[in-house]
């Protein structure tokens, strides 16, 4: 058995911490105050001691579910820029951007100590998520497709604006109106005035 073998971990442990991160991801997003770390263990079907195991403290748990959300909104770019248009693409990441945004309401408190403190590097994360939608832009720029002058810190004020008056479940609907009208925007006028 090699070195590498003997560090890779073993298929259970990585399922039981992908299971681990899908489940805390949900019940932030679902929760009013942060759950415990023995009901997010519980709702993933494993013990507390698989749960420290893999996140020996709640801000590790925090960590790993922020920056797997922020990971997948960046790769989600690309991926949608992959299989839809660009306006299209835009918009589908824009809910992805909201079910991140509501990943937060169940972990606010120790994410904004974590970021407060320095563990977390917001200027880091800003700067990933701008390039995530700068990228989408410039393909919806040079086919003609999306505004030429909107840039990436526009939209993504606007999509914080939006989410904090929409962002409970029971505004979904207003969200996506709201999401829908901010498209609207971001289209080139026909009238030649853009």
């Amino acid at each position: 058995m090699t070195a590498a073998e003997r560090r890779r971990p073993r298929a259970d442990a990585t399922r039981n911490r992908q299971q681990l991160l899908d489940v805390a991801t949900r019940m932030f997003a679902s929760a009013e105050t942060e759950p415990s770390m023995r009901a997010i263990a519980q709702e993933a079907g494993v013990g507390i001691a698989t749960l420290y195991r893999h996140f020996p403290t709640r801000e590790a748990l925090v960590d790993a579910v922020y920056q797997d959300q922020v990971s997948r909104l960046t790769t989600g770019a690309r991926e949608l820029l992959a299989q839809l248009d660009p306006p299209a693409a835009l918009r589908r990441w824009m809910d992805l951007f909201g079910e991140w945004i509501a990943t937060k309401n169940g972990m606010l408190d120790t994410l904004l100590a974590m970021v407060e403190s320095g563990e977390i590097a917001h200027a880091h994360t800003r700067t990933e998520l701008l390039a995530a939608i700068d990228g989408i832009l410039d393909a919806g720029r040079a086919s003609g497709q999306l505004r030429t002058d909107v840039p990436a810190g526009d939209i993504a004020a606007a999509l914080i604006g939006i989410f904090t008056v929409a962002g409970s479940p029971e505004h979904r609907a207003m969200a996506a109106r709201l999401l829908d009208l901010l498209m609207d925007g971001l289209r080139p006028c026909a009238c030649g005035q853009r």
